[in-house]
């Protein structure tokens, strides 16, 4: 019996093959959460070390945002001039550079400049390595692509952790040299693997990046800045400050079911996160967010109201299954509203998650002391809930259609003038 050709293309597209550079970037996604989970339970212990107290301990790791927050708007130019590829490496290297010091650093004062030039380096990978992955990939891949490269800072996080501690039993210094190793090892892939300005898979991904004024105005690239920005305030910012505290103080339980919690959270999250990248390319950016945000807001409001740590692990694990989708459709969002080449949009969108993650710690904690920790959860849940509503106002239109691929050039005529008939 002969196959059909219908058959043929319904089987091309359940096994659909990401682009190399696609892949490359998620093997680098890798290395650099592995180097950056490896020193995380490290940093805190080795800035005491210098004998400064706990609100300089913060700087430390403050340092290390704020820089990344301060830098971002330069990163859009940078790669417009010098290209995604060049701009990655560069940032890697500076990271592995300043952290390889910073393993050596002799007083504070060189510790937290070393962390706040490595702040600098990542801003400079983060955003060239997300527009470099939108333009790798047309509009019906563009969830997959994000998924994939999500999941590699998963598994990669999931592992550093581990080798962190093995690590630091031989010196509190030698997770910042494997940090460095492998941030070494990362740019040196980039500068091999990934393709130089101007080359890639389909030349259609080429095109020129629409004007930011005019993607600002676009509902898909607002829907991604709000959940990104929720995303930063309640992933990076409640969960992350509140949950350690509220297992001990509230549930009454040591502190090593905190990393049990956050590392059943996170499997659950690489689980979906493919799932969830097929989701927002079959289906839709825009039910995506919708689901992934209404989810995020019920399962973070369940957290201060957890009977036991079984209860908790259960809602932070639906919050991974969340994240698994809010961390896909909004990088496909933005790059259906900016374009292949849209790296100062790109750049603002990283951007928002980095304010919610500096201003969400504290507003959050200063809320737990007030009046407790309902309300500090509350306000991250309700910010999930807005950006959920807030998706309702992105365009009713297949991933990929060429109705998608219209919205924004329809945008674009009409804020030049053109007349709507030459569309």
């Amino acid at each position: 019996m002969g196959t059909r050709p219908g058959d043929l293309g319904a089987r091309r597209r359940r096994f659909v093959r990401l682009p190399r550079d696609v892949v490359v970037l998620g093997l680098i996604a890798f290395c650099v959460a592995v180097g950056f989970g490896v020193l995380v339970p490290v940093l805190p212990v080795f800035a005491r070390t210098f004998g400064v107290g706990n609100l300089a301990v913060g700087a430390v790791i403050s340092a290390f945002a704020l820089m990344r927050l301060a830098s971002s708007p330069f990163c859009g130019r940078m790669i417009a001039r010098f290209g995604e590829r060049t701009v990655l490496s560069t940032g890697i290297f500076i990271v592995a550079v300043s952290s390889g010091l910073a393993g050596i650093a002799q007083n504070y004062p060189q510790l937290l400049a070393l962390r706040g030039v490595g702040g600098i380096g990542s801003a400079m990978f983060t955003v060239s390595a997300m527009t470099l992955l939108l333009r790798s990939v047309g509009p019906e891949l563009r969830g997959r692509a994000a998924g994939f490269f999500q999941g590699g800072f998963l598994i990669g996080g999931m592992t550093g952790p581990a080798v962190g501690g093995l690590l630091s039993a031989i010196s509190l210094a030698a997770p910042f040299f494997f940090y460095a190793a492998t941030l070494a090892v990362a740019g040196a892939v980039g500068l091999a693997l990934l393709r130089p300005r101007g080359v890639t898979e389909d030349p259609r991904h080429d095109a020129v990046a629409r004007p930011f004024r005019d993607v600002l105005r676009d509902t898909r690239y607002q829907a991604a800045l709000a959940t990104n920005f929720s995303q930063g305030w309640t992933s990076f910012g409640v969960r992350s400050a509140l949950v350690p505290v509220l297992v001990v103080e509230v549930l009454h339980r040591p502190t090593t079911w905190t990393g049990a919690a956050f590392a059943a959270a996170a499997v659950c999250q690489t689980i979906a996160v493919g799932p969830a990248g097929k989701f927002v390319d079959t289906v839709g950016r825009r039910p995506a967010m919708i689901v992934g945000g209404f989810l995020a807001g019920l399962s973070i409001m369940a957290v201060p109201f957890a009977p036991s740590i079984g209860w908790l692990i259960a809602a932070l694990s639906a919050y991974g299954v969340s994240a698994a989708f809010l961390g896909t459709a909004p990088a496909a969002a933005v790059g259906d509203a900016a374009g292949a080449r849209g790296g100062t949009a790109v750049a603002v969108f990283s951007m928002t998650s980095d304010v919610g993650a500096i201003v969400g710690p504290l507003v959050a904690g200063a809320l737990a002391d007030q009046e407790g920790y309902p309300a500090a959860f509350g306000l991250g849940a309700a910010l999930s809930l807005l950006a959920a509503l807030n998706a309702f106002r992105m365009p009713r239109v297949p991933p990929g259609s060429s109705a998608d691929a219209t919205v924004g050039q329809d945008v674009r005529k009409e804020t030049i003038g053109e007349p709507e008939a030459s569309v």
